[in-house]
């Protein structure tokens, strides 16, 4: 087989890149590990920045999003039984952000994939890149049992922190910076309307809860627990009590309780690998850099780098000229580590921690009540929240 662009994944980064570079007439394929089933079903992130929708809109696939993405002003935060709006448009200009799960925007994204995009090969297992350094490198795949090579100009890695793309940097090619968070996240999923209009975001002795949601009816909220926690060892009931009591505010405020449709605990850490491009092997989101979810950065830094990426490409395909790809990981790293930054910020500032003291807890509610008291703090966190620009 034999394209210009070779993408290995097809989840949410893989798919888009793959759109946008279609409707530039750029070939390409995509070559993704599992089946369809599993792709569309996989749960992950659902708040999206601004940037991020504009960039499904490009790619036109943002009907659904428009008629069924929930848009939101803002973000609440929660702390010594106080709320405090976080009001986004009029600290950033009129930016929002807006939810609507991944799993739908991957099957948006496989819809027209499918229909009339470039191919798109399910259960097609990545094995290695070959020769990333030449002119023409390689995937060696395997799909319907059979083993097949796809060669290609570039190849992007879509693949994910534990796909194979990061793996064909050559030993000394490359650095990467990790960070683990001493907690997890439990998330659950509750057949029940939300308590809310937009993200709740609470600190407090009990440790930090997030309210989220995934549609009107659906309702995806999370506790601080000890790394290493079972999801098994919370009961339900015992999940809906300590919600409350971390939500809990002086005021007029009930959390909705429903049915629990799934649970699951998530670790929490930083990891980024430099550089991003090795010859024509460029890699893009988690295979690249994770984020805590603290700051939902993760699927938002997959796109900005699908976006580069993607503009990058087509500027050569229509040009010759390779000064953009040749800035490729320069570019997506400015913004990678402010990703980072923030993210980091929002999580040692909201969580309870394991092994600190009275001090830890004070500088927690110190910035808080400066993002709460002080326009320009609050503005810092609207802004980064929201989506940074795009590097240029």
């Amino acid at each position: 087989m034999r394209t210009t662009v070779g993408i290995i994944g097809g989840g949410p980064a893989g798919l888009l890149l793959a759109r946008l570079l279609h409707r530039a007439g750029i070939d390409c394929v995509v070559l993704e590990a599992r089946t369809r089933e599993y792709v569309e079903a996989r749960q992950r992130a659902g708040m999206l920045e601004q940037g991020t929708v504009d960039a499904l809109r490009e790619a036109g696939a943002a009907e659904r999003l428009t008629a069924e993405g929930l848009v939101h002003q803002g973000i609440e935060l929660r702390f010594d039984r106080e709320r405090h709006h976080i009001d986004f448009p009029a600290l950033t200009g009129g930016r929002t952000v807006t939810i609507y799960a991944q799993t739908e925007i991957v099957k948006d994204l496989v819809a027209l994939q499918l229909a009339d995009g470039p191919p798109l090969l399910f259960e097609a297992e990545a094995l290695a890149v070959e020769e990333p350094e030449s002119a023409t490198p390689a995937v060696r795949f395997v799909h319907e049992g059979r083993e097949h090579t796809l060669t290609c100009d570039w190849i992007a890695g879509c693949d994910g922190f534990h796909g194979i793309a990061r793996d064909a940097f050559p030993a000394g090619a490359g650095r990467s910076y990790a960070h683990e968070y001493p907690y997890s996240w439990l998330g659950i999923m509750a057949e029940v309307a939300p308590s809310g209009d937009e993200l709740i975001y609470a600190r407090g002795d009990r440790g930090f809860a997030l309210h989220s949601m995934r549609s009107p009816s659906v309702s995806r909220l999370y506790l601080q627990v000890p790394n290493g926690t079972a999801p098994d060892a919370w009961p339900d009931e015992r999940i809906w009590d300590e919600l409350a009591a971390r939500f809990a505010i002086d005021g007029d405020w009930t959390l909705e309780r429903g049915p629990i449709t799934a649970k699951s605990v998530t670790s929490m850490r930083s990891y980024v690998h430099e550089p991003m491009r090795h010859g024509r092997l460029l890699l893009a989101g988690d295979a690249a850099h994770i984020v805590p979810p603290t700051g939902a950065k993760g699927l938002n830094l997959a796109v900005s780098d699908v976006r580069v990426l993607a503009r990058a490409l087509i500027e050569l395909h229509r040009t010759g000229n390779a000064r953009l790809l040749d800035r490729y990981s320069e570019l997506c790293l400015q913004r990678v580590w402010q990703a980072t930054r923030f993210s980091d910020d929002m999580t040692r500032m909201l969580h309870a921690q394991p092994d600190g003291g009275a001090f830890d807890h004070r500088m927690q509610l110190a910035r808080l009540r400066r993002i709460t008291a002080s326009r320009h703090a609050a503005a810092e966190l609207a802004v980064n929240y929201s989506g940074l620009p795009l590097p240029s």
